[in-house]
């Protein structure tokens, strides 16, 4: 499903901005291509799919691996020493600890 203007396309629930943004910012601390400084949407590629998984109750080595695919597929990078997996736990965590696992009732 795509993300057009805050609403996931299809489902008809709007993604609540400040979790795009919290996400946003999780991902800009990570920065594996070390360039968030400057370009502060370089990952937002990540969101949609990342809301997506994590509204479908995806578990930490789902995400590790889609973090892992992003890296190599997507950037080009080799995931060796970019530890997907732990950034896959700090996603999660942050997701937990956010709200309800379904994403709903979060501001």
């Amino acid at each position: 499903m795509a993300v057009v203007s805050g609403w996931q396309c299809g489902a008809m629930q709007p993604w609540i901005p400040s979790t795009e943004n919290d996400l946003r910012h999780l991902l800009n601390e990570w920065d594996p291509i070390g360039v968030a400084d400057d370009v502060q949407d370089e990952y937002d590629c990540m969101l949609a799919p990342l809301l997506q998984r994590l509204r479908g109750g995806a578990s930490q080595t789902e995400i590790g691996e889609f973090l892992r695919h992003e890296l190599e597929d997507h950037f080009g990078l080799d995931p060796l020493g970019l530890r997907p997996e732990a950034m896959a736990a700090r996603v999660i965590a942050w997701w937990t600890s956010a709200g309800p696992a379904d994403g709903t009732g979060r501001t």
